[in-house]
């Protein structure tokens, strides 16, 4: 009996590895060398340089908002979707921070970040819903406040899916322009908003600067606004240049990523596994890529600019975060601050750009740590210092 349920394991073993390998083959020989399954391996690959130990779950948030006429993917199917997310050992009373990444990104950009973090925070990290490998619905979204809805919404369901009542949330880039819009509508579950290089605080009358004034006046611009208006993203090139995407995102990654340091540049296999995951994160179907153009016009300026929320801001305490290189503006942080009723505090890192948590680890992870002294240790939390390293605006 033993013996004959060893060999029908065995098979079963044998039938799963050939159907694996045919996958891989089939995602090799076809025009866009991608899969599902290859966008998880990428993820698991870049996940084990970090050594802290993590459960993996694919979080069920239904078909939809209940009882909402029209669904956050504007989906006729009752298919349910899901949110890839990770969760990382902590200690048992550990405060939760949830990470959510910014566009044309998933979690695993947080690579770098996850130990130094888990010792102080129970980490989760998502993909947001159409990133990453997060359920890829059609995106049939036709506004502004539909196309919110989609992520914050998704974000709403994810959250009562883990049980969560309140968390410290951080967002970068496009991830906080979601994360600040969540803590205006759900500020309850919010412990502290912290806002990395955020997206959506600039104005396009009051920020933009006169180089892309000029550029956008030209037949150049009008012909790059022309591919924005008509959500050409640049996923879409990636895609497009099939069995050749994964030369050109090596490329950028070796750019992007080697332009500043802090005496930690990504090492041989850091840049080899992070290249990997980016081209078959950026490479899957369309999915959330697809919201650019009706949350941003050209230039990255927000449709609906969060400086006009800056009074309805609830959230007990916000925090900023900037590389001293970021292209994000941080004057537009300073003012919304003025506008705002509850605390908030901007901080600086150096030797850094947009990618702060990537070029200046160290730096990122003692602006957090600071961040969220109040909650880290309750009633002592004034008493530590500003980090000698990082600058406050």
């Amino acid at each position: 009996m033993d013996e004959e349920i060893g060999r029908a394991a065995a098979v079963e073993s044998s039938s799963s590895t050939a159907a694996s390998k045919r996958c891989a083959w089939k995602s090799k020989l076809s025009w866009i060398p991608t899969s599902t399954d290859l966008i998880v391996g990428a993820e698991k690959r870049l996940l084990s340089l970090v050594k802290t130990s993590y459960v993996h779950e694919q979080v069920n948030i239904g078909p939809g908002p209940p009882g909402s006429k029209v669904r956050w993917f504007r989906s006729s199917s009752d298919q349910p979707r899901f949110i890839n997310t990770i969760t990382f050992d902590s200690k048992e009373d550990a405060p939760t921070l949830v990470m959510v990444h910014g566009y044309a990104a998933s979690q695993g950009f947080f690579f770098r970040n996850f130990d130094a973090l888990a010792a102080h925070f129970r980490v989760i990290a998502i993909d947001q819903l159409g990133w990453g490998a997060s359920s890829r619905p059609d995106f049939d979204c036709k506004s502004t406040e539909e196309t919110e809805a989609w992520f914050i919404d998704s974000f709403e369901a994810w959250r009562k899916a883990k049980n969560l009542d309140k968390f410290i949330l951080l967002g970068h880039s496009f991830g906080g322009y979601v994360a600040a819009k969540y803590a205006l509508k759900h500020p309850e579950h919010v412990q502290h908003l912290i806002l990395v290089g955020p997206a959506g605080f600039s104005s396009e009358s009051e920020h933009m600067p006169e180089e892309l004034a000029k550029f956008r006046a030209s037949w150049k611009g009008a012909f790059v606004n022309h591919l924005w208006e008509s959500n050409v993203t640049p996923q879409k090139f990636i895609r497009g240049l099939g069995p050749w995407g994964p030369n050109l995102v090596q490329r950028y990654t070796s750019a992007r990523f080697g332009s500043y340091s802090a005496g930690e540049e990504l090492t041989k296999e850091e840049s080899k596994l992070l290249t990997d995951y980016v081209y078959h994160t950026l490479a899957a179907k369309a999915s959330g890529e697809l919201c650019l153009k009706y949350i941003f016009s050209f230039g990255a300026f927000a449709r609906k600019p969060l400086l006009e929320s800056a009074s309805d801001w609830k959230v007990p305490t916000t925090t900023f975060i900037y590389g001293y290189q970021d292209w994000m503006d941080y004057q537009g942080a300073q003012q919304v601050r003025e506008g705002m009723k509850v605390p908030c505090e901007i901080i600086r890192a150096p030797q850094a750009g947009h990618f702060v948590f990537i070029d200046n680890p160290s730096g990122f992870h003692s602006a957090v740590v600071y961040a969220c002294r109040k909650i880290l240790s309750p009633g002592h939390g004034d008493a530590m210092r500003f980090p000698y390293d990082l600058s406050s605006a």
